[in-house]
């Protein structure tokens, strides 16, 4: 039953205009109620989310055994400090871990497990004093000062300088480039496995294995920032299993919760003791409310198949767009790995994300010119296509108005 507020969306607009600062570019439409991958505004109407949460809600909208785990822990615990044991704490930890590797810090976002990861790098090579990092043009990592700066990205840092030292930024796929930037004070290389909001950027093959030797070579840690490709969302439980590449660190957010706000740095054991007790904390992360949404989605995925399902689904997807790009010019490449999609045009793509919106399809646009889709990992094929073929009908357009 389609839960509708009582209020329309001009209402709850009118209430953020007055009390909320406008530092969001949003869209005119008040979001209240879902399920899977369906949405519905204030005003009743429905909508297709290709783009849930931001990619956070990596299972849709109130998938049933998230919402029991948020019910029955908010009923029992939902915080306590990080100065006593937490038990579910523990056993997401050890959920994430068995399936990649070391040990976890948890926290809340994807900027703060960037953070923590950017502080044990510098505690790592601290001895030696190493401080730098190195990472990669049309990257993301966050909007704390850290992260924004590990960002190599000039229009976010414009009007904030100036920005912290210690970072130095590369080309994707340029080796020799990295390699002339390593010096005796540089701590590590971070880099996404796969770019997010940099265009569902895929590194081509080597480079990351070139970067790991680099890594060893110089005795650097390997950063994959894992907060887009984490939590199945290529198609295993984290991007670098694809790779064929064991990074030091990886860091997690987005939709490690399934909507609940949750982060985390995963790091080597053999390095995890260099965040010493005082060296770095997070008030609410690890809190046990998040840790139970955690496990709840983890085993979701894992005993429903849903990366298998990922999988497969992925491979329609590419072959239907690889067919588009055959029969529209305005498409210049195909990029997808997993449920990560992107649609990189001729022209600018935040029209195309606009008629979309008007068919009742929500997407993203990014670096100017790429459609970006993160669905749900459960969406169904019906509404995969479904919303494909309205993406496709509005690029048609679009390609009739070039």
């Amino acid at each position: 039953m389609t839960q509708v507020a009582q209020v329309g969306s001009q209402a709850i607009i009118d209430v953020f205009d007055q009390y909320v600062i406008p530092n969001y570019r949003r869209q005119p439409i008040a979001l209240v109620h879902g399920e899977g991958s369906r949405v519905w505004d204030a005003d009743g109407r429905s909508y297709l989310d290709l783009f849930p949460g931001w990619g956070c809600n990596i299972l849709g909208y109130s998938p049933p055994r998230l919402v029991r785990a948020i019910q029955e822990q908010a009923a029992q615990l939902i915080h306590v400090p990080n100065t006593w044991y937490i038990e579910q704490q523990g056993r997401f930890a050890e959920f994430l871990c068995t399936r990649g590797f070391g040990k976890a810090f948890f926290c809340n976002s994807g900027a703060e497990a960037n953070e923590a990861a950017i502080k044990l790098a510098r505690l790592h090579g601290g001895a030696a004093g190493r401080y730098r990092v190195i990472t990669f043009e049309n990257g993301f990592h966050g909007r704390t000062f850290g992260a924004l700066t590990a960002t190599a990205q000039p229009k976010y840092h414009e009007g904030l300088g100036p920005m912290m030292a210690g970072f130095r930024y590369a080309r994707m796929n340029d080796l020799e480039g990295v390699r002339g930037l390593i010096d005796q004070e540089t701590a590590a290389i971070m880099i996404e496995p796969v770019q997010g909001e940099g265009g569902v950027r895929i590194p081509d093959a080597g480079f990351l294995q070139g970067l790991r030797a680099l890594c060893d070579e110089h005795g650097l840690l390997l950063i994959f920032d894992e907060v887009q490709t984490g939590m199945g969302r290529t198609g295993t439980w984290f991007g670098y299993q694809q790779s064929g590449v064991q990074p030091d660190v990886i860091t997690l957010a987005k939709g490690l919760a399934g909507g609940v706000a949750c982060g985390a740095m995963i790091c080597r054991s053999e390095i995890a003791g260099d965040l010493r007790p005082g060296m770095h904390a997070s008030t609410f992360g690890g809190n046990s409310l998040a840790m139970a949404a955690g496990l709840a989605v983890g085993q979701t995925i894992e005993e429903e198949g849903i990366l298998q399902h990922v999988q497969d689904l992925s491979a329609q997807a590419r072959a239907h767009l690889l067919q588009w790009q055959q029969e529209l010019p305005i498409i210049r490449e195909i990029r997808v790995r997993g449920m990560m999609i992107g649609i990189d045009l001729t022209i600018p793509s935040a029209p195309a994300v606009a008629k979309c919106m008007e068919r009742g399809v929500l997407l993203n646009a990014t670096n100017d010119t790429v459609v970006r889709l993160l669905p749900a990992l459960n969406v169904s094929e019906a509404d995969l296509m479904e919303g494909l073929e309205i993406i496709k009908e509005a690029l048609e357009q679009m390609a009739g108005d070039v």
